[in-house]
């Protein structure tokens, strides 16, 4: 009698868990994609300053600090909406978890608290990189439709 509660009881949560799963996975999306757009607009503002930040203070390898800072830009403008919108949602979170590892690789003497935040946010980014934007994104209304066109391989 208690087994058979206990497994109805386990049975509803894991309904519910399920049905609030395309709400969890939006809200990963938005709360990431403020945090990149907002600092990409920031960006756009003073763009002297960005190139001052990326030459003196960001020491991104592999790239000059002109590249970096418009790279980094570029993909803190359109990645987000991507994000957003989960129209290319795994690209577009996988883009954001490569940019958030190289912000905290390329800042040295990162504070504890804003490293943080970068754990936090590159475990949704995983997540959404994982298992996908969710039922309520672009890519879940235009995916089947478009992988269902596709010729068949010979």
């Amino acid at each position: 009698m208690l087994i058979d509660t206990f497994r109805r009881g386990h049975a509803r949560l894991i309904d519910l868990c399920t049905s609030l799963q395309p709400l969890a996975q939006l809200a990963a999306r938005v709360v990431v994609a403020k945090v990149f757009f907002l600092s990409g607009l920031t960006k756009l503002r003073d763009w002297e300053t960005t190139l001052a930040l990326f030459t003196d203070e960001y020491h991104v390898p592999l790239l000059s600090p002109e590249v970096a800072a418009f790279a980094g830009t570029a993909g803190e403008i359109v990645l987000p909406v991507l994000l957003v919108l989960g129209l290319g949602g795994r690209f577009a979170a996988l883009g954001l978890s490569v940019m958030n590892v190289v912000a905290v690789l390329s800042v040295p003497e990162m504070p504890e608290a804003a490293f943080a935040l970068h754990v936090f946010w590159g475990s949704l980014l995983v997540g959404l990189v994982l298992w996908g934007p969710g039922r309520w994104s672009a890519d879940a209304v235009i995916g089947p439709r478009f992988l269902s066109r596709r010729p068949a391989l010979a």
